[in-house]
């Protein structure tokens, strides 16, 4: 654990879990359109203006989960100064969340964590503040994606159990996931649905947002694909 990944005075958290971009192992998605070192680059944007969204939330203490466990140094001179760091600590996805979430929740003082995606930065940051409204009337908050997985997750007590038998990385990871908090008992707050950054189709819609929902990927894809400008615009 870093030394400023404490709940630093507030009693809700706000996480995002990040990998250190790294040329052909990073966004390989996208490789279907952008080069290894290019993916790379846009993911680094993308975490820059999730970085960005996540500063926008009032009342929360942010935190960035991250891996590679030597990745420290590269996240604390990327992120923002009042940001926490937290090594992610798990086989797989399955036991990262639950453990990230797990380890502020038992922090004195803290009431309730929410954790996201570091790859749909447009996401309104009205739904953010919304999932940690919803924790004071619900036992767990979902944002449902795009893809049939889920951008955010949050609760104010920890259930291990909602992490279970999920099929990660696939279109069933949000259906799973409900009827695990059914068989549980839980009551779950759903948030409208959003996207996340997938494939190169993906980063248009980047672009017909508008530079402002996404500014430094919005800038990287304009330079890369300044024909995709013209044709969307």
């Amino acid at each position: 654990m870093t030394a400023d990944s404490r709940g630093n005075g507030l009693d809700q958290v706000l996480l995002t879990v990040a990998k250190r971009p790294e040329p052909g192992r990073t966004k390989t998605r996208l490789h279907d359109g952008f080069a290894p070192d290019e993916a790379a680059e846009i993911y680094r944007c993308l975490l820059l203006d999730t970085f960005r969204l996540m500063a926008q939330v009032r009342g929360v203490h942010p935190v960035v989960a991250f891996t590679p466990d030597d990745a420290d140094d590269y996240f604390r001179a990327l992120v923002p100064p009042h940001f926490g760091l937290l090594p992610q600590v798990g086989r797989d996805l399955g036991e990262r969340l639950p453990n990230a979430l797990g380890h502020f929740l038992a922090l004195p003082g803290v009431q309730r964590a929410v954790i996201m995606n570091s790859d749909g930065p447009t996401l309104p940051v009205g739904y953010l503040v919304d999932a940690f409204d919803a924790l004071a009337r619900c036992d767990v908050v979902l944002g449902p994606g795009s893809d049939g997985g889920y951008y955010l997750i949050g609760m104010s007590r920890l259930h291990r159990g909602l992490f279970e038998n999920v099929t990660w990385s696939t279109a069933l990871v949000m259906g799973e996931t409900m009827a695990n908090a059914r068989r549980l008992g839980l009551s779950v707050h759903v948030l409208p649905t959003w996207y996340d950054v997938d494939v190169a189709d993906d980063l248009r819609r980047i672009l017909a947002d508008g530079p402002e929902a996404a500014p430094e990927t919005y800038a990287r894809v304009a330079a890369l694909r300044p024909e995709w400008g013209e044709k969307e615009g």
